[in-house]
């Protein structure tokens, strides 16, 4: 999850071209705003933004068809308000705030998309609903602890030199949730001990799988490993917004759909820095650098290994990318009452002429996990906790937000 050279080409590279006959301006502004945001913020920061520009989206429409609880706030309309231009101008108003340094070319994307909307009582209504749940939205998350100064206290001693890279996010284990009551309501148990044999296997296997040059891993391993160096939202919305595309959802179910898996995404980010900053756990790179100081005579020590790619810049316990897909996973399946999904494809910026499809979430999400041990960035046991965590996480923020209004008689 390191904002890497990958990030440089996300902006450009957009994932394969499926039938857009169905989308709407749910799927249409979530696939500008990635584009936008992809290239421009770490993970955690782009899922927070992302979750805000859905969240912004659905009270504008629901405020318009009120068939869920609001997040933040209903907005009085009339049923004739225009949802496009209300969606619209409240994911542009999210995102010129968000990221204030291209704010004129997000301004002009949003003044295009809405020229397509003839001009009427209901389209000004709609842009002026918008903008208002966007100030809501932009209001209420201002004091959750995004913006607070990054302290993080590097382990050494005095006078010893230690690496000088900044750690992703290392405030993020208090920011506010999303649906979450916590940051820590679903951290896990501590990382298992040194002396396992349970390390030891793990060690030995991500040792031999996910070395650079490793020649124990296959052609298909080192392809899932390059893929999912691909990481933040361009990872994740272009399978929730097909599925959306493809089912055929209505524009506030697609926005009750993207915002649900996006707070997700985003709660995942936090619980899963929680755990990590609170564990400290180290990476496979400084683990098998000092195999022989663990207390683990099946742990040998190998001077110059090194992972298929640089490894992200924060704790390892547990898997990032393992919790994130399968919060997203689970936030789907909970939602579609199945883990199976019209196809699905995509392509990755971190390997080029790739085509990766699914028809169930889990495979989606097991392909991803699978990946970081390949890659040389997670142990297993690290990948089964974060996936453990993930569904955890997508399951309750499905049952927690937005849930539909009963009806009265």
């Amino acid at each position: 999850m390191t904002l890497n050279r990958a990030w440089l080409l996300v902006a450009a590279c957009l994932l394969t071209s499926i039938n857009t006959a169905s989308a709407n301006v749910v799927t249409d502004w979530d696939e500008k705003a990635v584009a936008f945001i992809q290239p421009r913020m770490v993970p955690p920061v782009a899922y927070r933004a992302m979750a805000m520009l859905h969240i912004a989206m659905f009270d504008a429409l629901n405020s318009i068809e009120p068939r869920y609880r609001p997040y933040y706030a209903k907005f009085p309309a009339t049923q004739d308000t225009s949802k496009d231009a209300a969606a619209a101008a409240a994911a542009g108003a999210v995102l010129g705030n968000l990221l204030p340094e291209i704010a004129s070319d997000i301004q002009a994307a949003l003044q295009s998309y809405l020229a397509a909307i003839p001009d009427s009582e209901a389209k000004s209504n709609g842009v002026k609903l918008g903008e208002a749940v966007a100030a809501k939205t932009l209001e209420a998350r201002a004091s959750d602890g995004s913006s607070a100064p990054d302290a993080y206290r590097p382990v050494t001693k005095a006078g010893i030199y230690t690496p000088t890279a900044l750690t992703v996010t290392p405030q993020w284990p208090d920011l506010t949730p999303f649906a979450m009551t916590s940051p820590s309501q679903f951290r896990p148990k501590p990382p298992i001990a040194l002396e396992s044999e349970q390390w030891a296997k793990d060690y030995n296997e991500i040792k031999e799988l996910g070395g650079k040059n490793s020649g124990k891993r296959s052609p298909q391993q080192t392809e899932d490993a390059r893929f999912w160096l691909l990481t933040g939202p361009l990872s994740t919305h272009p399978l929730s917004r097909q599925i959306a595309i493809r089912k055929e959802m209505s524009v506030i179910d697609s926005a009750r759909f993207m915002t649900v898996t996006t707070a997700a995404e985003a709660d995942a980010a936090i619980a899963v820095m929680d755990a990590k900053y609170k564990y400290a756990f180290w990476r496979p790179i400084t683990a098998i650098r000092n195999g022989d100081i663990d207390d683990n005579d099946a742990t040998g020590r190998e001077a110059t290994w090194q992972p298929i790619d640089n490894t992200p810049m924060h704790p390892e316990y547990p898997c990032a990318h393992c919790i994130i897909s399968s919060a997203v996973a689970s936030a789907i399946e909970a939602m579609l009452g199945t883990a199976d999904i019209p196809e699905v494809v995509m392509t990755s910026p971190t390997a080029p002429g790739a085509t990766h499809r699914w028809t169930n979430l889990n495979a989606y999400a097991d392909e991803v996990a699978a990946a970081r041990i390949f890659a040389g960035f997670h142990y297993r046991f690290s990948t089964v906790v974060g996936q453990d965590m993930g569904r955890q996480i997508g399951v309750h923020t499905v049952k927690t937000i937005m849930q539909p209004l009963v009806a009265t008689r």
